[in-house]
């Protein structure tokens, strides 16, 4: 296959109801929730890059820019979690359950590759009905 090749089908292949995607667009929610996931993945590439820089070109690790980083992934986390309705603090008391559902009291990668996604999902739409109103 060349390049070419290979861009036609990409091409073939990609989502392009763009009347679709512009009526889903249109909904301030959805808008929310494109800045703060585009937000979050953002900040995870710096706090990677800062990570990646100290182990393949030395330079020192700066704990305060990762704080800053993760301070900034939380702020999109925060907006995130207002536009879906959920409290933030409901989805991180509902991770832990999540996690020791999943692993009781310790890691082992047994469970972790065996995981009980159907109990995981019963905890997580729990979390949904019981937050309490937005902060």
């Amino acid at each position: 296959m060349d390049s070419e090749q290979y861009v036609k089908d990409a091409i073939r292949t990609e989502s392009s109801d763009f009347t679709a995607i512009s009526t889903r667009l249109s909904s301030d929610k959805i808008k929310r929730i494109l800045h703060a996931t585009i937000g979050v993945s953002t900040e995870a590439g710096e706090l990677l890059d800062q990570v990646k820089k100290h182990i393949f070109y030395g330079r020192a690790m700066d704990d305060v820019n990762l704080a800053e980083e993760m301070g900034d992934l939380f702020w999109y986390c925060a907006i995130l979690s207002d536009a879906i309705g959920i409290s933030f603090v409901s989805i991180l008391e509902a991770n832990v359950k999540k996690l020791r559902a999943r692993y009781g009291s310790k890691f082992s990668e047994e469970r972790a590759e065996n995981r009980d996604l159907s109990s995981e999902r019963k905890i997580l739409d729990l979390m949904a009905v019981e937050s309490p109103e937005k902060n």
